[in-house]
């Protein structure tokens, strides 16, 4: 993967970006106003010119109209469906609300789904679409910041379960993300912050002249300067895109994709996802608690973790707990929720761990007496 900076001569319109995946290849076009070409842009990739647009209430108001009037404009006789907005609409019972409602239009196996949202919108629809006549297309047109850097690309679909995150899903490529950055500018600043977190992550993992660049660049991303956001979307997409490539299934190194992800989902299971504690949030103060960890164990300095948590909290993401939801949080009850987690193997518990900015790795040799320690010390039991 690069280490290089951003490059300063993206154009400055659009930047296409290939997930290399054989015959299941894509495209994701990174720029401004994709939204009202999606039926141009969709066209020469599908058979058929039925589609269904799955928004949540909230994107709806926003662009499903402009959505629409750009399918028919290419020729596709559309039609959309609403879900609630929040994590809580992406369970069991939404989906098969979601799967009745699409079968009683009378779709056919070149009918195309079209994601229109967020993170939940695109993991619920991409689901939906692989399982519903045992796989039709689908298109994510991603509305949120964590979506276009991060759940928009790779294929990975699902719902949450009882038991935890993510634990019941797919990996099921779309045909297209149109990562249409305008959108950002309705999106309220909490939402970007928790979208920039996952854009971090791409540093952290093995690109740390990316984490210089954002040190330098990230409140001018969330203040939403067009350039710069535009860049940082493209650069992770880019990033995403490589590690995809290498790793459709998450057998290996896209594994290291999931840093900080062990605590936050844990953390997010704990919050009821009430909407309290959005996914972004959890995932920054799982960096912190990965990298305090590794600190922890001598695998990577002090000063690392403390430079991470140091940005994190420049940016206004949890640093520590009293930035976290005000409910009595316990060790065990997150230790409990991490042994749940999907990356467990062979009943031990998978982190992604560093040795420094930039050179993170999987383990799954985490003393569980030093990760309770850590928690203890954190949320002071």
């Amino acid at each position: 993967m690069s280490t290089a900076d951003p490059d300063p001569r993206i154009d400055r319109d659009r930047e296409t970006v290939r997930v290399e995946l054989g015959p299941r290849s894509y495209d994701v076009v990174v720029g401004a106003g994709l939204v009202s070409e999606a039926g141009r842009l969709m066209a020469p990739l599908l058979a058929g010119r039925s589609a269904v647009v799955v928004t949540d209430r909230v994107v709806a108001g926003l662009y499903l109209d402009a959505t629409l009037d750009a399918l028919r404009t290419a020729g596709f006789a559309p039609s959309h469906l609403t879900v609630e907005s929040g994590e809580r609409s992406k369970d069991l019972a939404t989906l098969g609300g979601v799967l009745d409602d699409i079968l009683d239009r009378g779709i056919e196996r070149s009918t195309a789904l079209v994601a229109l949202g967020g993170g939940v919108v695109g993991d619920l629809t991409g689901f939906a679409a692989s399982i519903l006549l045992r796989g039709v297309p689908f298109v994510q047109i991603p509305t949120t910041l964590l979506a276009q850097v991060d759940s928009g690309v790779g294929g990975k679909t699902g719902v949450n379960s009882t038991h935890g995150k993510n634990l019941i899903g797919t990996f099921y490529q779309p045909r297209l993300v149109l990562a249409d950055v305008a959108t950002l500018a309705t999106l309220p600043l909490r939402e970007r912050r928790a979208g920039y977190a996952e854009i971090v992550k791409y540093g952290l993992i093995d690109d740390p002249a990316f984490f210089a660049w954002l040190e330098t660049n990230g409140a001018a991303l969330l203040d939403g300067d067009p350039d710069v956001l535009r860049t940082a979307v493209a650069h992770s997409c880019r990033a995403k895109a490589r590690i995809v490539a290498a790793d459709e299934r998450e057998s290996g190194s896209r594994a290291l994709l999931n840093l900080g992800h062990t605590f936050a989902h844990a953390l997010e299971a704990e919050a009821g996802y009430d909407g309290s504690l959005l996914h972004g949030e959890a995932v920054a103060y799982g960096m912190v608690l990965a990298h305090r960890l590794s600190a922890a164990l001598g695998l990577c300095s002090e000063d690392d973790a403390a430079r991470v948590a140091a940005h994190f909290r420049a940016v206004g993401l949890p640093s520590e707990p009293d930035a976290l939801p005000a409910i009595r949080w316990n060790s065990a009850a997150l230790i409990e929720q991490m042994k749940h987690d999907k990356k467990v193997q062979g009943g031990r518990m998978t982190f992604v761990l560093t040795r420094g900015i930039g050179h993170a790795f999987l383990s799954r040799d985490v003393p569980t007496e030093a990760l309770a320690a850590l928690l203890d010390q954190a949320f002071g039991e």
